[in-house]
């Protein structure tokens, strides 16, 4: 174990290296490098290989799911962006024949968007390709491994949804003199 002080900005606290506190730290340093490493590859291959963008993707994923469609503010609310990105993007997806909006009989101001035939057809080929893509990347687990890691992984976000309730305590600036 390296016994020493890790970097840290002027004033701030200095955590002991090697200590659980700093080790949980490098973990969560890794886990961020591991999921912007693997979806930038995915990126880039959706790009490459069917000229759409992830967000695109997963619009299509969410859509997918929903064979009667889905109103443009559910959709937001699932993929966790604002109404306004959803619209740009559908906005390209419908451009290409991918996507369909459909007026709500009775409201106006409701709209649902669909995939149409073509989009069912093109994105089963993409989550299939897709898939195959993320089983390269993670071919190093084998499923006793993949299994422990999605126990780990679903346990931590549990926990984390619990906490996501309570307020944490603010941290107090020092005064300066």
């Amino acid at each position: 174990m390296t016994v020493g002080v890790s970097e840290t900005q002027r004033g701030r606290r200095k955590t002991p290296l090697g200590t659980a506190s700093h080790e949980r730290l490098r973990l969560w340093l890794r886990l961020l490098r591991a999921s912007r490493g693997i979806e930038s590859e995915l990126r880039e291959r959706l790009r490459v290989t069917f000229d759409i963008t992830l967000p695109q993707f997963d619009v299509l994923a969410a859509l997918e799911r929903r064979d009667d469609g889905i109103s443009m503010t559910e959709l937001s609310r699932y993929l966790m962006v604002s109404n306004g990105n959803v619209t740009g993007i559908v906005d390209r997806l419908v451009e290409d024949g991918l996507v369909e909006r459909l007026a709500m009989p009775g409201d106006r101001r409701t709209t649902r968007v669909k995939l149409t035939n073509r989009g069912a057809r093109d994105f089963a080929i993409m989550a299939s390709v897709h898939e195959s893509w993320v089983d390269e990347l993670l071919g190093l687990y084998n499923r006793t491994e993949v299994a422990e890691l999605i126990g780990r992984l679903d346990g931590l976000v549990d926990q984390l949804r619990g906490k996501s309730a309570a307020v944490a305590a603010p941290i107090k600036r020092r005064q300066r003199k």
